[in-house]
C-alpha cells in the first residue's frame, strides 16, 4: 500500500510545471485548473497522497493544500477563499444553512496521548483511564496531581496540553467527555504536530491527537515519545482483552472499524464544499477520492475506509452537487 510521510510542515502546494490554466477538460490531457483545499491536520496527510495520485492521471491540475484546522477549513469555504474544506468534526446547523455541503471520505479516531518516560508508564497501559477521569483531567480539573487519580501514580503536576485553535481533534474528543471545545481546560497548543511534539517533550504530560501523529506508519507503531492512553471502558481499573488493541497500528483501525473503540472520539472525515461554488474540476476530485483504488490507501495510513453501501451514497450526493 502507498504511504505518506507526514512532516510537521502545515502546507504544500503540490504543482506541475505546466502554466495556470482555467479549469477546462481535454480528452488527450485529462483536466487543467486549480484545486484549493484547506482544513482539519487529521485528513491533510491522506489529501495529500490523493492529490499525488490524481495527478497522474491529470498532470495540469494545480494543487494548494494547507492545514490549520476543520473551523479554517468550514470557514474558507464558506466565504470563498477555498474550493474544499477538510473537516474532521460534526457540522453546525449554521454553517449548513450557509451551504455547507458535506461528502463523508473516511473514518479515523482521536486517541489520549501520554509520554512513553511518564514515571508510570507501564501502569498506565495495565490500569488505562476512563470517561470519567478524563473528564477530570481535561474539564473539571478535579485531579491536579496524577496521584489524585490512582495513589499508586507519581505525584507530580498534571500536564494538560490541549488545541488552540478550532480543530475537529479537539471538538470530538470534548464531545466524548460531553462538552464542547471551548470546556477543555490545558495549556493550548497550535495544531496537531505541535500538539503531539509537546507530548513527546514532557514526561509528565498528557493530549489527544489523531492517529497519524502518534503511530509511525511504516512500523505500524507508536512514534519515538508518545504513546496511547487505554480507555477503560468498563470502569474495572484495568485494560482487559477486549479493551487492548493499541499495540499496533492494525490492531487500532479495526477496533475504530468494529465499534470496539467508542465513537466519539472515533469519527467521519469529511470535505465540505459550498453550494453554488463548485466545478466540474471539484466533483471530478472527489469522485476520484471515493474510488476503490483510493479508499484501499486509507488503512495503510491510519485511517479508515468507507464500506461498499457508505460510499454509494457518498457518490451519490456528489452528483446532485450544482456545478458552475
Amino acid at each position: 500500500m502507498k504511504q505518506l510521510r507526514i512532516s510537521i510542515l502545515a502546507s504544500i502546494i503540490i504543482s506541475s510545471c505546466a502554466p495556470k490554466a482555467q479549469n477546462s477538460y481535454d480528452p488527450k490531457t485529462g483536466y487543467s485548473g486549480n484545486i484549493s483545499l484547506s482544513g482539519a491536520f487529521a485528513l491533510y496527510p491522506i489529501v495529500v497522497l490523493w492529490s499525488e495520485d490524481f495527478k497522474k492521471i491529470h498532470p495540469n491540475v494545480r494543487f494548494n493544500i494547507s492545514a490549520g484546522g476543520a473551523g479554517k477549513g468550514i470557514t474558507d469555504v464558506l466565504t470563498d477563499m477555498m474550493d474544499i474544506g477538510l473537516v474532521s468534526r460534526d457540522f453546525h446547523e449554521q454553517e449548513l444553512k450557509k451551504g455547507a455541503f458535506p461528502i463523508f471520505v473516511a473514518k479515523d479516531a482521536v486517541l489520549g496521548t501520554f509520554n512513553t518516560n511518564h514515571p508510570n508508564a507501564t501502569l498506565l497501559k495495565k490500569r488505562g483511564l476512563t470517561q470519567q477521569e478524563l473528564e477530570g483531567i481535561f474539564v473539571t480539573q478535579s485531579y491536579q496531581k496524577w496521584s489524585d487519580i490512582d495513589p499508586r501514580f507519581t505525584a507530580a503536576p498534571i500536564i494538560t496540553y490541549v488545541r488552540s485553535d478550532a480543530a475537529g481533534a479537539a471538538e470530538t474528543w470534548a464531545k466524548y467527555l460531553g462538552q464542547n471545545q471551548e470546556d477543555l481546560k490545558g495549556i493550548g497548543i497550535y495544531g496537531d504536530p505541535g500538539l503531539a511534539q509537546a507530548i513527546k517533550e514532557e514526561p509528565n504530560s498528557i493530549g489527544f491527537n489523531n492517529i497519524n501523529y502518534v503511530y509511525d506508519l511504516n512500523l505500524k507503531k507508536t512514534a519515538a515519545h508518545i504513546s496511547v492512553i487505554p480507555i477503560d471502558k468498563n470502569k474495572n481499573g484495568k485494560i482487559d482483552t477486549a479493551e487492548d488493541f493499541y499495540y499496533n497500528l492494525d490492531q487500532l483501525t479495526e477496533a475504530v472499524a468494529s465499534g470496539k473503540y467508542p465513537s466519539p472520539p472515533s469519527r467521519p472525515l469529511a470535505f465540505v464544499v459550498k453550494k453554488g461554488n463548485t466545478n466540474a474540476l471539484i466533483r471530478e476530485f472527489i469522485h476520484f477520492v471515493l474510488k476503490k483504488e483510493q479508499q484501499e490507501h486509507l488503512l495503510s495510513n491510519g485511517y479508515i475506509p468507507l464500506t461498499d453501501d457508505q460510499l454509494k451514497v457518498e457518490r451519490e450526493k456528489i452528483n446532485t452537487i450544482p456545478i458552475n
